[in-house]
């Protein structure tokens, strides 16, 4: 199935895998490339050099292209581009729009360029800049989220921008897929239902409580960093709805100090990523500080599969999802019931 995705990048269907902190990893990668979807590895969770040794790993793994995903506002934000670009990664994504400057050199060096967005003036703005193509996601998406659905937000984005469109948010089977492209998408990206794959490096009890969620088990919650989050519903995520402000402000300073000794980066490196979070948001310096929760919570449930201490980003369609195939079945299921939904529409419309 040809659309302007499949062409821009090169892969043979046109599905993305999201770069999920702790879970889009050389192993979920590879496998979601040589699937024939684009697979994006998440480094704002890795150190620059184990940003690039994933990088190579991926790259012994598939021929396939695939991309890194980067965070626009971390203070390394340059180095792990030169990286990208040295090490010929066919595309970089963006969860935060990055600036004028970062996509000028990407594309210069033949990088495409696929920021994601929440809202039409995003989309607009990254487009001006020179963005090869947009990711737009509805609140029905997981993580950090807005409140627009996908079925409003897409048409908008699509209607005011001249670049490839993919629709995140609600989809996990090729019904989804052939709604998107009727709205005008290129194609669809998802990350809860790549997470739920036998590929998946998720513990299998952390994924066997995603497996049991209903669609009203999963919520949106301010309290792991001040902003909207959509996660599935679980005892902790009740104990942070409930926390005073100094319970979690200290809970927020552990978690910033393992974050750091983590990561590599330095307090001052931390306080100039936070100056960027901040900037445009009505957050207070608490908010700020609480951001550091959000990569070891997020590293309890994914990585060491303690569901009691962290926390599980999840999409709506958590709720509807009930196996794990992997990678391969999992695309040429959607590609096969996409083309069936297609062949099932009425071959003339009504008069």
């Amino acid at each position: 199935m040809e659309t302007p995705l499949t062409r821009l990048v090169g892969v043979r269907h046109p599905l993305v895998q999201t770069g999920m902190g702790w879970v889009a990893g050389p192993r979920l990668v590879s496998a979601a490339a040589n699937a024939g979807a684009l697979g994006i590895l998440a480094s704002a969770t890795m150190t620059v050099e184990q940003l690039r040794a994933a990088v190579h790993e991926v790259k012994s793994r598939t021929d396939a292209p695939f991309g890194v995903n980067l965070r626009a506002d971390a203070g390394d934000a340059a180095e792990r581009v030169r990286l990208v670009v040295a090490e010929g990664v066919r595309v970089a994504s963006f969860a935060l729009a990055p600036s004028r400057e970062l996509i000028a050199r990407l594309k210069d060096a033949g990088v495409v360029v696929i920021p994601s967005v929440g809202a039409r003036r995003h989309a607009e703005k990254v487009a001006a800049w020179g963005a090869d193509a947009v990711v737009v996601q509805g609140g029905e998406g997981g993580g950090h989220t807005g409140s627009v659905a996908t079925t409003v937000l897409l048409p908008q984005v699509v209607d005011a921008v001249d670049i490839p469109v993919i629709a995140a948010g609600g989809f996990f089977d090729g019904r989804g897929l052939v709604a998107a492209l009727a709205y005008g998408a290129a194609g669809v990206a998802m990350g809860t239902r790549f997470l739920l794959t036998s590929d998946s490096t998720v513990p299998p009890a952390v994924q066997a409580r995603y497996l049991a969620a209903a669609v009203k088990d999963i919520t949106v919650t301010t309290k792991v960093d001040g902003l909207p989050h959509r996660m599935l519903r679980s005892e902790l995520v009740e104990t942070l709805e409930r926390s005073g402000r100094g319970t979690a402000l200290l809970r927020a300073v552990r978690h910033a100090a393992s974050f750091r000794k983590l990561s590599g980066l330095s307090w001052a490196q931390m306080v100039r990523d936070g100056l960027a979070m901040r900037h445009g948001k009505d957050l207070s310096w608490s908010q700020v500080l609480l951001a550091a929760n959000t990569p070891m919570l997020l590293k309890a449930s994914m990585v060491e599969g303690r569901t009691d201490l962290g926390v599980m980003a999840s999409g709506q369609v958590a709720g509807v999802i009930e196996d794990l195939p992997s990678c391969a079945e999992l695309v040429d299921r959607i590609m096969a019931e996409a083309r069936a939904t297609l062949a099932a529409l009425p071959p003339d419309p009504p008069r």
